[in-house]
Formats: structure tokens, C-alpha cells, sequence
């Protein structure tokens, strides 16, 4: 048992011996890591962002990467077991949705990458989300510095042994659970999924490591959308537009089972957008039907 509390998650006690025993018995992320590649067909969906797109204004706007973060925020609070993470030995419930995602400001080779990471509510539309993530991005991308640029900054301005040192303790104090809250809420890396678009470069079928410092346990990687053959159960071949995205899990915060409906159910919901979440010429302002439906068709009961 710990001897101190966390500001960001709940120690989850009614685990299995076996569960109890991986944090121990494997101690890092990327001892731990599972990859997965999941494959989406997107014919359909990029129809209804068309069309939600023709319906809303700029500020509401979306993209296949800004669903799939909108998807996930959802899924990680219908799915608590998979919002989980280790620290310390103990596997904790995490008591809020946090995504981070990484864009480049420009396309070009020297531009900087923009890291963005937002809180995300049960109940948000999906017209309030579209809006938080693309405000979050503009900000971004002018140049107005983040509450973690400025304390890189001040990091890196350090000699490099210093700052190794600095580094150390604030990975023991996250170990003891000492690290103050105003440090890991604006830290990317202490977040329950991190995504990155490598399709807006142009570049699939690509999977991420896991970050040993913070507590981020999946990052997936959104590729690029190709054409391809897909052939359904009863044996029939058509071709679909895909999208490729590379999965990298952690296994220690739940079992494969948990893991898997957690991904068909997101799988569901961004292959079918029109029926899980909204008709795209629809008012959502507040709050999408997704929800209910999510509940009947997409998620298995736990």
C-alpha cells in the first residue's frame, strides 16, 4: 500500500494476485508493451465529416484525427478499466480523461512540433469538442507559449548534469506519488492516451514506444488513408478507404478481453459516425444521442 496519495489517480484495489503481480514483475512500459494495428474503413465516415463540415461553421470544424480524438475521449469514459496506469509498483484508476496529440505547426522539415493535451468531460458535444480542439491548435500554432514550453525553457537553460539531476527527482517524487499536481496536469506525458497524425504527413502502418517517464499507457498512432481490399465474413471482396492505426498498449492496466471490446467499440463508433453519434447536418450543441447508443450496440457489458 503506498504511503501517499496521488492528485491525478485512485490506487485500484480489487485486482487479481496475477494483476496485482505485473507491475512488479514487469516493471517499465516498453517491457510491457502490446502492439496492435487496427484497420478502419472510412468511406462512410469521410462522407458524414463532409457533410458536418458543409452544415457548421469554421469554428466547428472537423477531421477524420479530430473525430478519432472526440471517439477516444468518449470511449476512455464509457471504459474506465482502460484508463488506468502504473507508478510505483500499483496500477491506478485515473480520475479524468487527458489526451495529448502532436502536430507539426507547418509542413515543413523545420518546423517545430506542438504538443497539445485537454481534459475531456463525459457529456461534452461533439460540436464543443470540435470547437476546444481546434481553438487549443490555433493557439498553438501562434506562438503563445503552453504552461510546459515555459517550464522546458527553464529546464533546458540548466547545465546537463543539473538537469539530469532535476529529471531524477522529479521521477522519484512521481514514484513516491510526491509530484506536485502543477506539475504533472500540464505535462503531456501524464495522460491516459497520446496521439500523433502521422497521416497528415503522408506516412502509415507505423507504431510509437511508450513514454517511461509519466503515466501515459497507450499511445496510437493515426496513419494515412489508402485504398485496399477488404473482405467481410461471408467471404465477399470490396474495396474500401482505410485507415491504419498503430496501437501501442500497455498490458498491465487490463486484460486482453477489456482491451479488445474497448477497440471495436471505437472501431464501431468511427466507422459509423452517423449512427453512434449524430446525423452530420444535426444540431449537437448540446450533447450528441451517441451515448445511448454506445451503450446498446458498441459496448459490451462489463
Amino acid at each position: 500500500m503506498p504511503l501517499f496519495r496521488r492528485s491525478d489517480g485512485d490506487l485500484v484495489k480489487d485486482l487479481s494476485n496475477s494483476r496485482r503481480i505485473m507491475p512488479l514483475v514487469m516493471r517499465g512500459r516498453n517491457e510491457s508493451i502490446v502492439f496492435h494495428t487496427m484497420q478502419l474503413k472510412v468511406t462512410k465516415t469521410r462522407a458524414w465529416l463532409r457533410e458536418y463540415n458543409r452544415t457548421h461553421g469554421k469554428h466547428e470544424r472537423s477531421s477524420l484525427f479530430y473525430l478519432f480524438i472526440y471517439v477516444w475521449a468518449k470511449i476512455l469514459n464509457e471504459r474506465p478499466g482502460l484508463n488506468r496506469f502504473v507508478s510505483g509498483g500499483h496500477i491506478y484508476q485515473r480520475k479524468d480523461v487527458w489526451i495529448s496529440f502532436m502536430a507539426k505547426n507547418r509542413l515543413v522539415d523545420n518546423s517545430p512540433l506542438m504538443t497539445v493535451k485537454l481534459k475531456f468531460p463525459a457529456n461534452e458535444s461533439f460540436n464543443g469538442t470540435m470547437k476546444r480542439i481546434s481553438d487549443a491548435v490555433n493557439d498553438g500554432r501562434s506562438g503563445h507559449d503552453s504552461p510546459i514550453d515555459k517550464e522546458l525553457r527553464l529546464l533546458t537553460r540548466l547545465p546537463v548534469p543539473i538537469l539530469r539531476a532535476v529529471i531524477a527527482a522529479g521521477r522519484w517524487l512521481d514514484r513516491f506519488n510526491l509530484l506536485p499536481a502543477v506539475f504533472i496536469e500540464p505535462d503531456p506525458l501524464f495522460s491516459s492516451l497520446f496521439l500523433t497524425n502521422d497521416g497528415s504527413v503522408g506516412i502509415g502502418n507505423a507504431h510509437h514506444h511508450l513514454y517511461e517517464s509519466g503515466t501515459c499507457s497507450i499511445f496510437a498512432v493515426v496513419g494515412s488513408i489508402r485504398k485496399t481490399v477488404v473482405v467481410d465474413r461471408g467471404g465477399h471482396a470490396d474495396v474500401h478507404e482505410v485507415l491504419e492505426v498503430g496501437w501501442s498498449i500497455d498490458e498491465r492496466v487490463n486484460d486482453g478481453l477489456y482491451c479488445a471490446n474497448s477497440l471495436l467499440a471505437a472501431q464501431r463508433l468511427m466507422e459509423d459516425p452517423g449512427r453512434y453519434i449524430s446525423s452530420p447536418g444535426a444540431s449537437m450543441d448540446a450533447g450528441d444521442a451517441g451515448t445511448e447508443l454506445l451503450h446498446q450496440h458498441a459496448l459490451p457489458q462489463e
